[in-house]
């Protein structure tokens, strides 16, 4: 080994811990907004207002992603700027509402699981629209991972009755919302780049969120709005929106997109452990039986799909 080389070795070693210790802080952050969500609800918050508060709180953070990325780059044509919009709204405003509507009838920990899926349902989509092959080893882990959270749902269903099959469909939606924005986003990714479609689309769905409330709210509501409810809401826009959102792409730049995909599998398993520390949600073998099925479903699905087709 050359003295470059060895030179070079700790500084490798020291960007994949970089890479892996960002990755896992991003998927934590990202697994906390469900928790916040359900702690806005303990003080009379409805979705409407939490979804709200925390794209208003957030949109100066995407604003300020999209000039980034966009600096030197040609303006937006009108074909683009139509896609963004519709983006935003599929994979960022729709998808949010639904989640966040679903999780006043379900626990964050289903709420996690189901939004897990989301890999298989891009590829279901994928296969739909652009008739791409499904091999029986993705099968074989999209039946596991459907099977954990039917799991997961029968035991909450027999607990809590039709509120739970209510919230698990408007969070299903939500998933199949954001698995169409990843459908058609591939295309404007290659033009404008991640960073710039990602901060753009975000700060159209704000906008979204930000007129939904003012049409179906009276402004003087705002007034009486529990001032935890607007902290909780702000804590929401920064470590669970907007910091993932940097932490995961630099963690993509670290160790490549798929070792981040791996270390986001921790989310799962944060988000339960969060669900019993701060919201009293019970850990049974039902939902440990369930999170092993989905954890493991996926992790079968996506190396698949990352193995290099003969």
């Amino acid at each position: 080994m050359s003295s470059e080389q060895a030179l070079s070795a700790p500084a490798v070693s020291k960007g994949i811990a970089g890479g892996l210790l960002l990755a896992t802080l991003g998927a934590v952050a990202f697994s906390g907004k469900a928790i916040i969500v359900k702690l806005g609800y303990r003080y009379g918050a409805d979705a409407v207002l939490l979804l709200m508060l925390r794209m208003l709180f957030a949109l100066p953070l995407f604003l300020a992603m999209a000039w980034w990325a966009g600096r030197g780059k040609p303006p937006l044509s009108r074909r683009d700027l139509w896609g963004v919009v519709g983006l935003g709204f599929c994979g960022y405003y729709l998808s949010s509402y639904l989640d966040f509507a679903g999780l006043q009838y379900i626990t964050a920990s289903l709420e996690r699981l189901i939004l897990y899926l989301n890999p298989t349902l891009v590829v279901v989509f994928g296969w739909v629209v652009y008739k791409r092959a499904i091999t029986w080893v993705q099968l074989a882990g999209m039946g596991l991972s459907y099977c954990g959270v039917l799991l997961v749902f029968g035991h909450e269903l027999g607990a809590q009755g039709s509120h739970a099959a209510w919230g698990a469909f408007l969070v299903l939606a939500s998933a199949v919302s954001y698995a169409v924005y990843l459908i058609y986003s591939g295309e404007m990714v290659r033009r404008l780049g991640s960073l710039r479609l990602v901060g753009l689309a975000t700060s159209v769905a704000c906008l979204f969120c930000i007129a939904q409330y003012f049409v179906v709210r009276d402004v003087a509501s705002l007034q009486a709005v529990p001032h935890e409810v607007l902290w909780l809401s702000l804590l929401n826009a920064l470590l669970c929106t907007a910091a993932p959102v940097l932490m995961v792409m630099m963690a993509i730049e670290r160790i490549g997109p798929g070792l981040t995909a791996q270390t986001g599998m921790i989310g799962p398993l944060s988000t339960i452990l969060m669900g019993v520390w701060l919201l009293d949600e019970d850990f049974n073998r039902w939902m440990l039986a369930g999170t092993v099925l989905v954890v493991g479903g996926i992790l079968l699905f996506t190396r698949m799909a990352r193995k290099p087709q003969g």
